[in-house]
């Protein structure tokens, strides 16, 4: 058997359909974000401009929570010492979980190293806990609840994105004493759309069915504390299960789910990927509670965020270029085509010294293959007049097509 041959056949197939990924080697600059040094394709350090990344207030750079993630360090030691089952909780775990639960109104939440994680050991141990229990996914979720959802063995019905009348239907075709799951983002962070919260909730007190709600790019950034979208429509009570990050908005790591104690409490007890997996370093936790923290109190950065997302998507549209619509902070370029999308990241990186990665199937549909930006506080309209220049003028080199203004 040629095992060599079938995985190198396998990296040929994404490099023949021209989305084989690249990471570039990237040093963020401490005090200057959205400032990069790229070590990528020459000799030596290169400045660049980040015009992608998911910390999206620019908190992984903040003075309160450097300073927090360094009282950690040399008061509590670097790790953890294993998982919370056999080293017990660290004290700041416990903070920062009451935190977490205070923030979207809910009794309890429970800490995990990352989103993925905790949108696959949720919605798997859900699902297995709940007999029979048919779980309605939308078709646009992130493939970790994807992951969650088919590792719980229950029977799944994908309803159309954000189509009321689909999901209802499929609800009224399963018994009314099946338990039921629904299972939508708030923001899709690839359209930068919004889901229909209050709408999905209703449907659910009226077919007997649960909802799990994943606002891993909304935390932080919407709403008067950062609650997300589900605090900032008033809806965070009506919602059984809330799932959260703390990687982009709050800009340090780990994920968490949010709920009342008794199913935080069958999580904590049921799910392997709780159980069985080293609790996150104190340093990083201890960061993550001085983020939300000063995002409890703090609104600044969430509305300079939105200022400078509207401004880029303003300076786009008069340019002629292909900006999709989009609600939130999130700022979707079409360009159709993942070897287009690929060369105009290149150029802009060689170039101009502005980085933007491309987003091609299967994080995207193909066709719609795209450049996602996600300015932040820290980009000044200066940074955009430069980023909407060499876009048009990439764009003219080859020979895309600009919208005409109407």
């Amino acid at each position: 058997m040629d095992y060599n041959g079938i995985f190198k056949a396998a990296i040929d197939r994404l490099h023949d359909e021209g989305r084989y990924r690249v990471f570039i080697d990237i040093l963020r600059t401490k005090g200057a974000y959205p400032n990069a040094r790229c070590f990528h394709g020459h000799n030596g350090p290169k400045p660049i401009t980040v015009w992608c990344s998911n910390d999206y207030l620019g908190m992984g750079q903040h003075d309160k929570v450097v300073a927090a993630m360094e009282d950690a360090l040399h008061n509590v030691g670097a790790g953890s010492g294993g998982t919370r089952n056999i080293c017990g909780n660290t004290h700041l775990h416990v903070q920062l979980e009451e935190e977490l639960a205070d923030l979207h109104c809910k009794e309890g939440a429970l800490l995990f190293t990352s989103g993925y994680v905790s949108n696959e050991a949720a919605l798997s141990t859900l699902g297995k806990l709940l007999p029979g229990c048919v779980i309605f996914s939308d078709e646009l979720n992130h493939a970790s609840m994807i992951a969650g959802i088919r590792n719980s063995g229950c029977e799944k019905r994908v309803f159309r994105h954000n189509d009321l009348e689909h999901l209802e239907q499929l609800l009224m075709e399963v018994p009314a004493d099946t338990p039921k799951l629904i299972a939508f983002e708030s923001v899709y962070s690839m359209d930068g759309d919004i889901a229909p919260i209050e709408a999905i909730c209703d449907l659910a007190d009226q077919y007997g069915a649960l909802t799990y709600l994943d606002e891993v790019h909304a935390v932080g950034m919407y709403g008067a504390h950062g609650g997300g979208i589900s605090e900032r429509d008033g809806l965070a009570h009506r919602v059984t299960m809330i799932e959260g990050t703390l990687g982009k908005a709050f800009g340090v790591m780990g994920g968490y789910v949010a709920a009342d104690k008794t199913i935080i409490d069958c999580i904590r007890s049921y799910a392997p990927g709780f159980i069985f997996t080293t609790s996150l370093s104190p340093v990083l936790v201890g960061g993550a509670l001085a983020s939300v923290r000063h995002l409890k109190a703090s609104s600044e950065e969430r509305d300079a965020q939105q200022a400078a997302a509207a401004m880029l998507k303003d300076k786009m549209r008069e340019n002629g270029l292909p900006v999709m619509d989009s609600v939130t902070h999130i700022v979707p370029l079409l360009v159709g085509c993942p070897v287009k999308a690929k060369r105009i990241s290149d150029i802009l990186l060689a170039e101009y010294g502005l980085y933007v990665q491309p987003i091609n199937f299967p994080t995207v549909p193909r066709g719609t293959e795209r450049l996602r930006f996600t300015p932040g506080p820290c980009h000044s309209e200066a940074m955009m007049a430069e980023l909407v220049g060499a876009l048009v003028e990439i764009w003219e080199r080859l020979e895309l097509e600009l919208v005409k203004a109407a």
